[in-house]
């Protein structure tokens, strides 16, 4: 149990967000022994996912056949996941340089539901990171009988390793790490600056700036540090690709890429970073893609996972033809806008923008059918469509994280009670030598009348402890 004055006086002393709170607990949240085997091979199945997400895009886009044993050429996978990409973007991230370079940090989010977890989005650029080793090391010492989750700072070591490798050696010395925080991602500046000053401790060179901070000398990419220029090796990228418009020095680092002088992480790939990768994985013509690519374990896996999404894509269909997608009134579909006449029940679906949009990180475009009124359900629908000439949306069932428990302190710290309340999990894998390390995971423990879990003022964070077995 930590003592509430502790926990406030250590965020006080490092803040994690910038201008945001939220509610404390006395203790970590625990996960059973089988949780945490479930979380390593939900790890291990996601990097397959990625890694067979980018075979899949790269055929794809080269016209090349799918399947083993069967002819399935399907151009549009390529056109749906390039939508809206500037072309430099869309011809960089098909470059055989960039072959097989995956991102190095995975972070799925998982709701608890009476069924188990179920996967709602897959991130590779997540905030978070630096929160949750700070809580880690913060809940270590109060988890009497329970082990955190990450422990020894494995998701502090774990970031670095997954971007310079189990040698950190380059050129005979340590590489340079910059970690590049846009002004759109600002609110993660903190967390990001935690991270690099525990290595620094550490005893590594690694950095947080803000792109304008990059500059070349001498053909080679440096940044200011204590008024010194300091040669950048890796680029960590905390930003999304949508705001790379806004970055004023992206030439810079293309440029020192291009020329073999520097590595950045995640690489400018948004075909990985689309959530209609997800719906993709429940695509009809692809099942025996995915068959074919995944392992067994891991395919059963994320199809019991993954809520069954569809791509809203309002192109015309014959007057015999029906749509792949949810039933409304027991029938199918036609043209999405039949969604519109769905009943409240038949509403118990998720519609959110998949990627390169301001609106998609943050929960910021997600409408839940049945928890909004007929007239927002119909305006969503409508957006959706009037934008998917540009930006594609999913539609994704809905499941409905169950009611737990966990200790909370009152928001005045007089004491703790027994608060009822919804989980999203987020576990975080870095990585290294081709294999995803689970090295911490990050509750969000919501009221249990929020339908949409994510950070919120009325919300707890909280790191993960492996509980002790029973008996």
């Amino acid at each position: 149990m930590l003592e509430h004055a502790r926990i406030r006086t250590a965020l006080a002393a490092q803040p994690l967000f910038e201008d945001k709170s939220w509610r404390l607990s006395p203790d970590a949240w625990p996960l059973t022994p089988d949780q945490v085997t479930e979380l390593e091979a939900i790890g291990r199945a996601c990097l397959e996912f990625y890694q067979a997400l980018e075979t899949l895009y790269l055929r794809s886009a080269g016209g090349r056949n799918l399947l083993r044993n069967r002819p399935l050429v399907a151009p549009w996978i390529a056109e749906y996941l390039d939508r809206g990409k500037p072309r430099w973007l869309v011809e960089l991230s098909r470059s055989p340089r960039l072959r097989g370079l995956l991102p190095p940090v995975i972070r799925p989010d998982l709701l608890l539901t009476d069924e188990g977890f179920a996967l709602t989005e897959l991130d590779s650029v997540p905030g978070g990171i630096g929160l949750t080793g700070f809580l880690g090391r913060l809940y270590e010492q109060g988890s009497a009988g329970a082990s955190v989750l990450g422990a020894g700072d494995a998701m502090v070591t774990g970031f670095l390793q997954s971007l310079i490798g189990e040698t950190g050696r380059d050129r005979g010395r340590a590489p340079t790490v910059a970690i590049v925080v846009s002004a759109e991602a600002s609110t993660y500046r903190p967390e990001m600056e935690w991270l690099a000053a525990e290595l620094q401790r550490a005893g590594h060179r690694v950095y947080c700036i803000a792109p304008e901070d990059l500059f070349p000398l001498g053909g080679i990419l440096h940044c200011d540090v204590d008024g010194n220029p300091e040669r950048v090796d890796v680029i960590y990228r905390f930003f999304e690709l949508f705001d790379l418009e806004n970055i004023s020095t992206r030439q810079f680092m293309l440029d020192a890429w291009e020329a073999g002088d520097l590595q950045i992480f995640p690489h400018f790939r948004p075909f990985l970073e689309e959530k209609l990768g997800l719906a993709l994985f429940h695509h009809h013509l692809l099942r025996d893609y995915w068959t074919e690519n995944l392992s067994k374990a891991s395919l059963r896996l994320l199809q019991r996972l993954i809520p069954r999404s569809w791509i809203i894509d309002p192109a015309p269909l014959p007057p015999s033809a029906v749509l792949d997608g949810p039933l409304v009134g027991g029938r199918p579909m036609n043209d999405w806008r039949d969604l519109a006449q769905a009943s409240q029940k038949e509403r118990d679906l998720i519609v959110k923008i998949s990627g390169f949009h301001e609106t998609a990180w943050g929960a910021r475009s997600v409408l839940l059918g049945s928890d909004c009124s007929r007239e927002e359900w119909q305006q969503g629908l409508e957006a959706a469509l009037d934008l998917s000439a540009e930006n594609l949306h999913l539609l994704q069932e809905y499941r409905k994280p169950r009611r737990v428990g966990h200790r909370l302190y009152a928001a005045d710290g007089t004491g703790s009670y027994d608060a009822q309340g919804r989980l999203r999990l987020c576990p975080y894998y870095f990585v290294v030598g081709g294999t995803a390390r689970l090295s911490g995971a990050l509750a969000t423990f919501c009221p249990p009348d929020k339908k949409i879990i994510h950070g919120m003022v009325d919300a707890a964070l909280l790191p993960c402890v492996r509980a002790a077995p029973a008996g």
